[in-house]
């Protein structure tokens, strides 16, 4: 399996960054030896309990390897829980990278401030930031360039190579608590501008960035992490207001944008949250922004997905809104079933599975991933 791409690119990959003709020509090869089961599983983004059935996963060893062949999964986030030293987990990052047959997105929540799965962990020899409105309050976009450059340098240290930061959403309403002080502040442009650096500093480090919650979560009260969560906004008030940070985050590189599970009750016709969404992800997100990177939901563990849908549904309907990878669904066998499932029924093109896992690897080969 992937014989092209072990034989004969890696020692162009490990020694130099690849031309663009030579990323599509490893795309397409890796693309051309893939089942459509493989191309599904590329297409989440899960922890690594999920497919170990570990209870906490702290190590990769013999179950971990075996976890990947069965489910060749595309990206591995870590939470606080995984971290005990800062030995252990950089031996548990290269260990899963070197299970993974494509190589893997290997990803944790590091936002500074409140939101700090590894800087919480004195061991783990990651500088503690501040929170980001603490940082959007000193005007300073130096100081957010230097949070993202530090934050890059230290992760890509430990084996990480995506960072689920920064935060990009404006906070109109004082009463959020889902959001809060891991906004950068209520001024939209001051936002903008404090956004694109910290994916400025990411990206020189090599760690791609992933910007949250789109389209812009500052407005709500309920938080989605428990159930529905709604925003009364406007599209004129999301054009120019919630989407400007996006669209700096997205002009300044970032590879992944994450979207909520919030509902637009002012603009959805069917009040579905915006992870499964046509009308946000298509319509607005690739439509009117003309982001062409990686789109993936906020975790499918969320209430507001598991109190309304089944895992399968969810997984097929943000597959058809237009998402690439879908983030922690609670029960991956299900979700992967039924999105192998509808596409064999043709409820989905194989052209679509091919789209977003085309996006994937390219991705990881620009980033030189692929090792």
């Amino acid at each position: 399996m992937f014989g092209n791409f072990a034989n004969h690119k890696i020692d162009i990959i490990r020694s130099t960054p690849l031309t663009d003709a030579e990323i599509k020509e490893l795309v397409d090869d890796t693309l051309a030896e893939m089942t459509l089961s493989e191309k599904v599983y590329q297409m989440m983004f899960v922890t690594p309990e999920s497919i170990t059935g570990v209870a906490t996963v702290v190590r990769a060893g013999e179950t971990s390897k075996e976890a990947l062949k069965n489910h060749p999964v595309g990206g591995i986030v870590y939470f606080t829980e995984n971290f005990e030293t800062r030995e252990q987990t950089a031996e548990m990052l290269k260990n899963i990278q070197k299970f993974s047959k494509i190589p893997l997105f290997i990803g944790v929540d590091e936002e500074g401030g409140r939101v700090a799965r590894l800087s919480s962990n004195k061991n783990m020899g990651v500088t503690s930031h501040p929170s980001m409105l603490t940082i959007g309050q000193t005007k300073d976009t130096g100081k957010a360039y230097e949070i993202g450059k530090t934050l890059g340098k230290e992760l890509s240290e430990l084996g990480f190579n995506v960072d689920f930061a920064p935060v990009a959403d404006v906070v109109a309403n004082n009463e959020n608590t889902e959001i809060g002080d891991r906004s950068f502040g209520s001024d939209a442009t001051l936002v903008s501008d404090m956004v694109s650096s910290v994916v400025k500093g990411l990206r020189e480090t090599g760690v791609s960035a992933a910007l949250k919650h789109f389209p812009g979560h500052g407005s709500t009260i309920a938080d989605s992490h428990k159930g529905t969560s709604v925003s009364t906004r406007t599209l004129d008030e999301l054009r120019t207001i919630d989407f400007l940070p996006f669209k700096a985050g997205i002009d300044a590189g970032a590879d992944f944008v994450m979207v909520s599970h919030m509902t637009l009750t002012e603009i959805s016709d069917n009040d579905l949250p915006s992870s499964v969404s046509k009308q946000v992800i298509t319509d607005m997100l690739k439509g009117e922004l003309g982001y062409k990177g990686i789109v993936i939901t906020d975790s499918f563990s969320m209430g507001a997905i598991t109190e309304n849908y089944t895992q399968g549904e969810a997984a097929v309907m943000a597959v058809e809104a237009g998402a690439d990878m879908i983030l922690m669904p609670s029960d991956i066998k299900k979700a992967h079933g039924a999105i192998v499932k509808a596409v064999n029924s043709g409820k989905i093109t194989k052209e679509r599975i091919d789209e977003s896992v085309r996006k994937i690897l390219t991705i990881k080969a620009k980033r030189n991933i692929f090792r």
